[in-house]
């Protein structure tokens, strides 16, 4: 009982604190967007407003590794492992500029929603091969003009924690686009607010793990569907915690 309170605590403060911060970001918005092209001001803002939720609350500490290895300047396809809408949370506490690939359904989301239209995430209808042409193209147009791209290559939120198969798109971008991939690996926010339920769990440590980045020319000459299964192998890797059988086509990427 008491867990469904503080739940129902969490979610009412989300909701209020949108309220009152939304009308803010669409101030930023409106002074900036003459100036900012890239909306980094704006980005950064809801940076901070993500923040909030975990900062705030002292039964998610978020431990971020790696940070130093984001070149401020650089250009990434990003990609992450896929476990909780915590997910969303913890990888703005990065502060580093990148505009959103994400399921249109959330752009409906009030307020929330009308954020990430303000600071051009880019919409992705799932199952639907002209929005994939779209958003690929979409994402094209963003890394030219200088911001990375944040994807979650699972596609959706793991149901049970495990790392599921990744689609290619993600890697096909960084193909065509010549742009860096830099991974991400993202625990503990499965155990803190599963896919399937609003009830939030005891205290969970959440770590960001940063690697290294995966330059072009280590990925230039191979097939998109190798690329993505290396990518995948180093992050399931990471997770384990432990070397698997065929961490060595990963090891190539990473070294």
């Amino acid at each position: 009982m008491l867990r469904r309170i503080l739940s129902a605590g969490f979610w009412a403060f989300l909701l209020m604190s949108s309220v009152v911060l939304f009308p803010v970001a669409f101030l930023i918005w409106l002074v900036t967007v003459p100036f900012d092209r890239r909306l980094v001001l704006l980005h950064r803002f809801t940076c901070f407003w993500a923040s909030l939720y975990t900062w705030l609350n002292p039964a998610w500490p978020v431990h971020i590794e790696g940070r130093d290895r984001i070149r401020p300047r650089a250009t990434y396809v990003i990609v992450a492992n896929h476990q909780s809408f915590l997910d969303i949370l913890v990888l703005f506490r990065l502060f580093t500029h990148f505009k959103w690939v994400s399921k249109r359904e959330n752009f409906w989301v009030p307020l929330i929603g009308w954020n990430m239209s303000l600071n051009r995430y880019i919409r992705l209808a799932r199952g639907k091969a002209v929005s994939v042409r779209h958003m690929m193209n979409a994402c094209e147009k963003t890394l030219a003009t200088g911001s990375s791209v944040m994807m979650f290559p699972e596609g959706t939120r793991s149901p049970d924690g495990q790392l599921r198969a990744f689609k290619r798109g993600a890697f096909q971008l960084a193909k065509r686009t010549q742009r860096p991939i830099l991974p991400i690996v993202i625990t503990g926010t499965a155990d803190a607010l599963p896919k399937r339920g609003f009830v939030l769990r005891g205290k969970h440590r959440i770590q960001i793990q940063v690697l290294d980045e995966i330059a072009y020319e280590k990925f230039a000459q191979l097939p998109v569907e190798t690329l993505t299964q290396e990518v995948h192998e180093l992050i399931a890797t990471q997770l384990e915690g432990a070397p698997s059988s065929r961490a060595l086509s990963a090891e190539r990427l990473a070294g």
